[in-house]
């Protein structure tokens, strides 16, 4: 079994560019992770949409929770395919906001518009994998 730690890395494009302190969840907080599955041949379709659509128009919002979810939000990319050929890409919500809008659909539609938003939406969904599309799983931060 391969470690999560061989497959990923921090998306170091936004590291660099918009350097931020984050806050991590203290122990007892919760965690959100979303693993979505993109297959092998829409990889710079789903990172541009991530990238210059997603985390762009963040810059749109006006909700300050709205832009809370985006600064303690993390993106990492695969180093390597699955053994079903797709790339796992991992969205880590760290700390997990009670009541927030984590929905990329509605947050694209905050964005953009509605008529925008559902193009961008089907650039996001179309790269996925059929049937896997994307796991998730809220965890609680332990005290180590």
């Amino acid at each position: 079994m391969t470690s999560l730690f061989g497959l990923f890395t921090l998306n170091t494009i936004l590291a660099q560019t918009n350097p931020i302190s984050r806050e991590i969840a203290k122990p007892g907080q919760k965690v959100w992770v979303i693993c979505y599955h993109v297959k092998s041949d829409k990889r710079a379709q789903y990172e541009r949409f991530v990238h210059q659509l997603f985390w762009a128009g963040a810059s749109k919002l006006t909700a300050e929770k709205d832009k809370q979810v985006f600064r303690q939000t993390r993106v990492l990319h695969p180093t390597k395919a699955s053994p079903d050929g797709s790339y796992t890409y991992l969205f880590i919500m760290d700390p997990y906001i009670d009541g927030a809008d984590y929905d990329i659909e509605s947050l694209l539609r905050k964005m953009y518009g509605a008529k925008q938003a559902s193009e961008y939406f089907k650039q996001f969904s179309t790269a996925l994998m059929p049937k896997l599309g994307y796991e998730e799983y809220l965890v609680t931060q332990s005290k180590d």
